[in-house]
């Protein structure tokens, strides 16, 4: 992207979606780092943002009291140190913009800027004081303008417990600082000047409370904290030409901050996770924000959770697909060939299926219940069937074809009355059995060769008895011998044609219980890889709690810090139940997959092996009775 472009319109205090912005993000397929940078208006958030795409112009600086940046600005640029992974910047519309006049469209800026981001730039001017912090007023409210679940206890929310699982990293920049980091006469770093800032006054009463009450949710919201200070740029009678200003020309003191800043969103920005620590690429980006603004604009409070399984719905549907075609990819090579032997088919087949798996289960997530795996199996069963009978269908035109020309000569005899001679019945088995041997010889006929030949041998059964009944060189025993012999011959390619569709059918079983296992492998695998991003944003939220108790301890807030250690065991218990419930439907999932799969294999074996032992028991039965009759025939 050669220039950031308007993702998020504020038109009238509405906010609306900008399509071209939302199109390039869905054409985006790299993982995504996302920093946003809020903060009062006019306090060179756009610098900030230019600094961090390393160009010199891109976002708008303005240079006179109006706000510059109106709703939510993007620029996607190659991640400096990420290989493959693209760093999107989001530049906020100015906070507290008189102009506007509407401090709930600020809240709903605010609100989004958290949403999106993996790191959250909070800009500001002078120092962080009392003013500064109640500056701040919007993390207030965001128990109001952001819901973790759909269903879920309130009181539970506005403590904050759940928003410090899934909300961004947090980094406090202080522009224009003039004073001394010092605390009592000792140096401090600016991330310690950041703590000291948000310490808690004991007591209780009004006063204390409103002062404690926006330092509380930062601490709450934002376990992960870093400062940056810095100095002036220049003088003030060169801040309105700062985009143009050499980098020489800015103090040295400002530009070490600035590189130093550069530096930490680079390497410790992590990429944009949603609950259950599922990594977004840009595509899923542009579904949330999507979602996101869509849920604002009706009137109503985002909810993490419900946005994350919208946009889970589009990407699960659109790895089935993804999946799909590359099964569909993977069988164009042996398509060319057919008719193909089953087992080449199979192979390519279950190459084709393992390759699919693999693609969906790269791309899906939170496929709880299985729903788009099931999906995609179905999909790629209805295609591979359609595949197995153009494969059939071949076969069966080569196998015809082959047989009228071979059979050609024989039937011009018929026309001719070859035939209709004493002995012309001989003659015509000669005829007959050497079109057999022929078209056995040929190879490659595919997967219908002796069902064609059975077909074909039944075409010429009345045929081949008017020649034996006016045959007028053998007696009527040997055209009762002759006429069994015939019977028996039918039925054994009637048998071998069945034999041919059991093979078929065995290795379709076979196919099919080797693609279970390589689902239920790839389920398992799934559902494992989930459970541990589970379990580390789950431990990540639980070292951070666990830090925030041990400082108000050592700050001398007891009574907190006990409340705090109570709130931690009940996390511990939440997370364990959810854990337990998991398993439970994970193993359920996986067994009913397999129950499943076993009755429609055991169906489709058992319709196939009674047919094949129908067709044995009907060869012996005709066998018995050329014997019957040949025995007759020898005792008169």
């Amino acid at each position: 992207m050669d220039s950031p472009m308007c993702l998020v319109k504020n038109s009238d205090g509405e906010l609306c979606l900008e399509p071209e912005a939302i199109d390039y993000l869905m054409g985006l397929k790299q993982k995504v780092v996302v920093v946003a940078v809020v903060g009062l208006y006019r306090t060179g958030k756009s610098y900030l943002m230019n600094k961090l795409a390393q160009r010199k112009r891109g976002f708008a600086l303005g240079d006179t009291i109006q706000s510059k940046t109106k709703g939510i600005w993007m620029w996607c640029v190659p991640h400096p140190e990420k290989t493959d992974h693209t760093l999107v910047l989001l530049d906020t519309e100015g906070l507290g913009d008189v102009e506007k006049g509407d401090s709930k469209n600020d809240a709903w800026i605010f609100s989004l800027a958290i949403l999106l981001s993996s790191t959250l730039v909070y800009n500001s001017r002078g120092t962080i004081d009392n003013d500064a912090v109640e500056k701040l007023q919007y993390v207030n409210e965001l128990t109001e303008m952001i819901k973790v679940k759909s269903t879920t206890d309130n009181e539970e929310e506005g403590e904050g417990t759940q928003f410090k699982q899934f909300f961004p990293n947090f980094v406090w920049t202080v522009r224009d600082f003039t004073l001394k980091l010092k605390i009592d006469g000792r140096e401090i770093t600016p991330d310690q000047y950041l703590e000291n800032s948000l310490r808690l006054k004991k007591g209780t009463g009004k006063k204390i409370n409103d002062y404690n009450l926006p330092r509380e949710c930062i601490r709450n919201f934002f376990p992960s904290r870093k400062c940056f200070v810095f100095p002036s740029p220049t003088t003030p009678d060169n801040m309105h030409r700062l985009d143009s200003m050499d980098e020489a020309e800015l103090s040295e003191s400002f530009r070490e901050v600035a590189d130093t800043f550069c530096r930490f969103i680079f390497q410790e920005s992590p990429m944009k996770t949603v609950l259950g620590g599922h990594t977004l690429t840009g595509k899923m980006l542009g579904h949330l924000v999507t979602t996101y603004v869509e849920t604002i604009a009706k009137g109503n409070v985002p909810c993490l959770e419900n946005a994350v399984l919208a946009m889970a719905k589009i990407e699960n549907q659109a790895a089935v697909d993804e999946g799909l075609a590359v099964y569909k990819k993977g069988m164009e090579d042996v398509k060319a060939l057919f008719p193909v032997d089953i087992n080449q088919l199979s192979e390519n087949h279950l190459r084709s299926e393992a390759k699919a798996t693999q693609a969906f289960m790269k791309r899906s997530f939170k496929d709880e219940n299985g729903e788009f795996l099931k999906s995609l199996v179905e999909a790629i069963s209805n295609h591979s069937a359609d595949l197995f009978k153009q494969n059939k269908d071949a076969s069966e035109k080569k196998c015809k074809a082959l047989l009228e020309n071979l059979s050609a000569q024989m039937d011009q005899g018929m026309k001719e009355g070859t035939y209709a001679t004493p002995g012309g019945y001989e003659l015509y088995c000669n005829h007959h059995d050497n079109i057999v041997a022929q078209y056995r010889a040929v190879p490659n006929k595919g997967v219908r060769a002796e069902e064609v030949l059975e077909q074909f041998l039944k075409g010429k059964s009345a045929e081949s008895n008017s020649i034996l009944q006016a045959d007028k060189k053998l007696t009527e025993n040997e055209k009762k011998i002759q006429a069994e012999k015939k019977k028996t011959a039918e039925l054994e390619q009637e048998k071998a044609a069945s034999k041919e569709q059991q093979a078929e059918m065995e290795r379709k079983i076979e196919n099919m219980g080797r693609g279970q296992e390589k689902y239920l492998k790839e389920m398992k695998k799934q559902m494992e890889k989930e459970r541990k991003q589970q379990q580390q944003e789950f431990n990540r939220t639980l070292d951070r709690r666990m830090q925030e108790q041990k400082d108000l301890l050592e700050k001398g807030h007891k009574e907190k810090a006990d409340l705090m250690r109570q709130e931690i065991e009940e996390i511990k218990k939440k997370n364990q139940l959810e854990r337990d419930a998991n398993t439970q439907n994970q193993k359920a999932l996986l067994n009913d997959y397999k129950r499943q799969a076993e009755e429609h294999k055991k169906q489709m074996f058992v319709f196939y092996s009674h047919r094949c032992f129908y067709l044995s028991l009907l060869v012996i039965y005709e066998s018995l009775n050329v014997l019957k009759v040949y025995l007759a025939f020898m005792a008169s």
